[in-house]
């Protein structure tokens, strides 16, 4: 099922030029009225200024602010701007609906000339200064038009309306970016099923995660030491080891590059990798552990994690075999998953960049935000999936809005496809530096319906968009592949790899949702 909007309301959603040929020049016959705003969420104050303004013209024009210029909030708007033109166009009393792609509303004003610019009372320069309001006065007046306030009991702002909750609008906004996209969910299926056919090869830090369960016995009198008694303990294959994984359980012929240390626990997880149809190219440095990251846990509570870990170079001679082993891949996409472990540092990775050969998809993630690693390493990449915490990290930004710093990571990484990682937010996907468009630049509300765990939700992310964009070459399925099977990662225990059956089940449920089934 699409959105399905009638001819009549489309008719309704108009471009500001044309809208100007409509409605013709000041001084008109016919007034106009035009009312600016965000109109994140439509509620009853703003169907009161409605009914106000059309009192006082016959003719009513909306224009709101487009997605990019809106800083109101982190995550804001909630609702994207096609959805919030349907919202006013849907309503019969509004007569036009134009989408200003500019951060104030005096361009708009200029082309339009309305007889009226109307604004809520708290605007009036009459009971308050504000240059921004004196500024559209005077564009308003120039032409001969009026200024229009509405009475001071209308509550206008949607921010009074939203600021505890977000609207759950997760299945409108992906029904609409698959409507825009020209994507079904018979696409993502066809999409699944045919992720048998790639090959990729992932290069990067393997990672044990052990989970040592204890029972709490008590407290020392004379120190502050809490006493654990030792319950069981179990060993995980994790960091790159888990993305190769989650590849391989899509389907995928899996070639994994890495480096373990001389020892039982490096020689398991190879082995349970190998027993996953995987072929592992592992290198031993006896000079060094196999990285392992283990959580003492008492409870539902983390009480200390203890990591074995040796971040220094690899040794030249295994960098120089790792170099081989890419330069010499069979795999239609090369995969860099960095922990910043020894394999990737500032020395190795031009190199190992390099040997990627020119026809092959490329493909990065760095998780190293409390790190020295940085995903801008990777740069002009086909995909890389940062966090926010690292996007931030990367370009030493903490106050620009989630949507600009996507907006300049991609601009700087050179990258072709950018998922933002947001967690239980869900992810923002940039396809351009300008994010004027629902084409170039869009949001997906996560489609985790229980959270239990949401460890290895971005390496699932990694490996399914991976895939999608190697099967479909659409960035709208690769990007939401990827983030439902984040979604399908949260909902089980432990970092289990997603399956494509997993997957359709969860590609099944949204559909039927919005089948009202």
């Amino acid at each position: 099922m699409t959105i399905e909007v009638s001819d009549k309301i489309k008719s309704k959603i108009v471009d500001v030029a044309y809208l100007r040929n409509l409605i013709g020049p000041h001084p008109r016959v016919k007034r106009v009225a035009l009312c600016h705003g965000v109109f994140d969420v439509v509620h009853p104050g703003h169907i009161r200024h409605f009914l106000y303004v059309k009192s006082k013209a016959p003719v009513l024009v909306v224009s709101l602010t487009s997605d990019r210029f809106i800083n109101k909030g982190n995550y804001r708007p909630h609702v994207p701007q096609d959805l919030r033109a349907i919202n006013l166009a849907i309503l019969e009393i509004v007569d036009y609906v134009v989408t200003d792609d500019h951060e104030t509303p005096i361009n708009e004003i200029q082309i339009l000339e309305p007889d009226f610019f109307a604004k809520g009372y708290e605007y009036d320069v009459g009971n308050q200064k504000n240059l921004r309001t004196e500024e559209e006065v005077s564009v308003v007046e120039s032409y001969g038009g009026s200024m229009l306030f509405t009475p001071g009991d209308f509550v206008l702002s949607s921010s009074k309306f939203i600021q505890d909750t977000p609207p759950n609008l997760k299945l409108e906004k992906l029904d609409l970016l698959m409507s825009r996209s020209k994507v079904t969910f018979d696409d993502l299926r066809k999409t699944l099923a045919n992720m048998n056919k790639c090959r990729v090869h992932v290069v990067g830090d393997l990672i044990v995660d052990s989970y040592t369960t204890c029972s709490l016995l008590g407290g020392q009198t004379k120190t502050p030491t809490l006493s654990v008694r030792y319950e069981d303990k179990k060993d995980l294959v994790g960091g790159a080891g888990i993305v190769a994984a989650h590849l391989s359980a899509a389907g995928a012929k899996t070639h994994f590059s890495c480096v373990t240390g001389e020892d039982d626990l490096g020689a398991r997880a190879v082995s349970e990798l190998r027993e996953l149809d995987i072929h592992v190219q592992h290198f031993i440095d006896p000079n060094r552990p196999t990285t392992n990251k283990n959580a003492i846990l008492v409870g539902d509570y983390r009480l200390i994690k203890i990591d074995t870990v040796d971040s220094s170079a690899i040794p030249r001679r295994i960098l120089d075999s790792l170099i081989e082993d890419v330069r010499n891949s069979k795999a239609s996409s090369i995969l860099f998953s960095d922990f910043r472990h020894g394999i990737f540092n500032k020395g190795s990775i031009p190199k190992l960049i390099k040997a990627i050969p020119k026809t092959v998809l490329k493909v990065a993630d760095s998780q190293v935000a409390s790190r020295w690693g940085n995903i801008l390493d990777f740069k002009n990449f086909d995909l890389i999936t940062p966090n926010e915490r690292e996007a931030r990290f990367s370009l030493g930004d903490q106050d620009s809005s989630i949507r600009s710093l996507a907006s300049s990571l991609f601009e700087k990484s050179g990258c072709r496809l950018l998922i933002l990682k947001l967690g239980d937010r869900g992810i923002i996907t940039s396809r351009s530096s300008d994010a004027a468009t629902l084409e170039d630049y869009f949001v997906m509300d996560s489609f985790v319906d229980k959270l239990i765990d949401p460890v290895g939700a971005g390496d699932a992310l990694l490996a399914y968009a991976t895939l999608g964009l190697m099967v479909s070459s659409n960035q709208t399925i690769a990007s939401i592949l990827g983030n439902l099977a984040a979604a399908v990662e949260c909902e089980v225990d432990g970092n289990v790899p997603v399956t494509p059956t997993k997957l359709n089940q969860k590609i099944d449920q949204i559909e039927d949702a919005l089948n009202f089934r």
